[in-house]
C-alpha cells in the first residue's frame, strides 16, 4: 500500500484508524486461520508457572519495549514472568532461562539478529518458543514452536517504516494471552487484589478487615448501659456509632441519627433509656473479607457512615467507617 498522501498526516484520526485496522485484522485472523496456534500458545504458558519455570519475554527496540509491558501483564494476572534483553542476554543474562521456561520473542521482521543470535541456546536448553512475528517465513517464525501473526497492511507512518500498527497488534496479541491464560487458571478477583497492594487500584481491592477499626477503637456498650454514658462512648471514639454488645456478640447499634430521632420524639426523658431501650436491634452488617468496593456500596445505598463487621456467629470483629473509604472506588 502507498504511504500516506502528506495532507493524510495532519488528519491524527486517520493514523488512529490504521491502527485500529491493524487491531481488526488481528481478530478476525485469531477467529479463524490463527486460533489454533493461539490456543498452543495458551497451553504452553499454561505448562509454566510453577516455582521452577517461568515466562521470558524478550524483544529488541520498540518491539523489546512491548515485550516489557507484555511481560508485567502476565505477572500482575497471575502468570510469574521476566522481560530478557537479547543483546544482554549473550553477555552473561541468559543465566535467568531455567529449564521448563516458556521464551516469548517478539520481531516484526522475524530476522533480528540479537534474537536469533538466542535460538541455538534456547535449542539446547528445551525451552519452549513463541514468536511474534509480521512474517511466518521468517527465521524466527520457523524456528519456534508456535508462530503467531503480527503482519499489518500499513504502519501508521507517512514512510510506512515506524513500527507503530505493528508494535500495536504485538501489544493486544499479548494482553490477549495473557488474560486467556488468566481466565483457563481460574484467576479471581482476590488473585489480583493480593498482586496489586498499593495505589489507587489497591485501595479500590482492599478488604474491609484492611481498613476497620479494631480492638480498643471499636465503641462497645451494653444493653444495660445508662444512656449518658452512651453518649459518652460514641464521642470518645468518634466513630458516630456504638455497638451494643453481650459477650462480644452484636445485640445491635446506636447511631447519631439514632439518638438524635430519639431526642426529638422524647425529649430529656430519652436520657433514663438504656442502651438496649435505644438500639436498633437489625443493623446492616459486613464480613471481614468482604471487599472495600462493596462496603461503600451498602453505605451509600443505605445513606449510613459506619458498618459494623461481624463473623458467621455475630461476634464483632471491627467497625468501618465512611472516612476509612476515601479514594475507593465502586467496582
Amino acid at each position: 500500500m502507498d504511504p500516506l498522501h502528506e495532507e493524510d498526516l495532519s488528519q491524527p484520526a486517520a493514523l488512529v484508524r490504521t491502527e485500529a485496522a491493524a487491531l481488526l485484522a488481528l481478530a478476525d485472523r485469531l477467529e479463524g486461520p490463527m486460533s489454533v496456534a493461539f490456543t498452543r500458545a495458551v497451553e504452553l504458558v499454561l505448562r509454566c508457572g510453577s516455582e521452577h519455570s517461568r515466562v521470558v519475554v524478550t524483544g529488541m527496540g520498540k518491539s523489546g519495549i512491548i515485550a516489557q509491558k507484555i511481560a508485567a501483564t502476565l505477572s500482575s494476572t497471575g502468570s510469574p514472568a521476566l522481560f530478557l534483553h537479547p543483546a544482554e542476554a549473550v553477555h552473561g543474562d541468559l543465566g535467568v532461562l531455567m529449564p521448563g521456561d516458556v521464551v516469548i520473542a517478539l520481531s516484526a521482521s522475524g530476522e533480528t539478529e540479537e534474537i536469533l543470535r538466542l535460538l541455538p541456546l534456547l535449542k539446547r536448553k528445551g525451552d519452549a518458543l513463541i514468536s511474534f512475528c509480521c512474517a511466518l517465513s521468517s527465521t524466527l517464525a520457523l524456528a519456534s514452536d508456535v508462530a503467531l501473526d503480527c503482519s499489518v497492511a500499513r504502519e501508521a507512518c507517512g514512510l510506512n517504516l515506524a513500527p507503530t500498527a505493528s508494535t500495536t497488534a504485538m501489544l493486544a496479541l499479548g494482553d490477549a494471552l495473557a488474560i486467556a491464560v488468566s481466565l483457563r487458571k481460574g484467576f479471581r478477583v482476590e488473585d489480583f487484589a493480593e498482586l496489586h497492594p498499593g495505589g489507587k487500584l489497591g485501595l479500590r481491592l482492599a478488604k474491609v478487615c484492611d481498613l476497620m477499626h479494631r480492638g480498643d477503637a471499636v465503641p462497645v456498650v451494653a444493653p444495660s448501659t445508662a444512656m449518658t454514658d452512651v453518649i459518652y462512648e460514641m464521642s470518645s471514639k468518634k466513630l458516630g456509632i456504638t455497638t451494643v454488645q453481650e459477650q462480644g456478640r452484636l445485640r445491635g447499634v446506636i447511631s447519631d441519627g439514632d439518638l438524635r430521632r430519639l431526642l426529638e420524639r422524647e425529649g430529656g426523658a430519652a436520657l433514663s433509656r438504656t442502651a438496649g431501650e435505644a438500639m436498633n436491634a437489625n443493623p446492616r452488617t459486613i464480613a471481614a473479607d468482604e471487599f472495600a468496593a462493596t462496603a461503600l456500596a451498602i453505605l451509600e445505598e443505605r445513606k449510613i457512615t459506619s458498618l459494623v463487621v461481624v463473623n458467621a456467629d455475630r461476634h464483632v470483629e471491627g467497625v468501618l467507617h465512611l472516612h476509612d473509604l476515601w479514594g475507593v472506588e465502586l467496582i
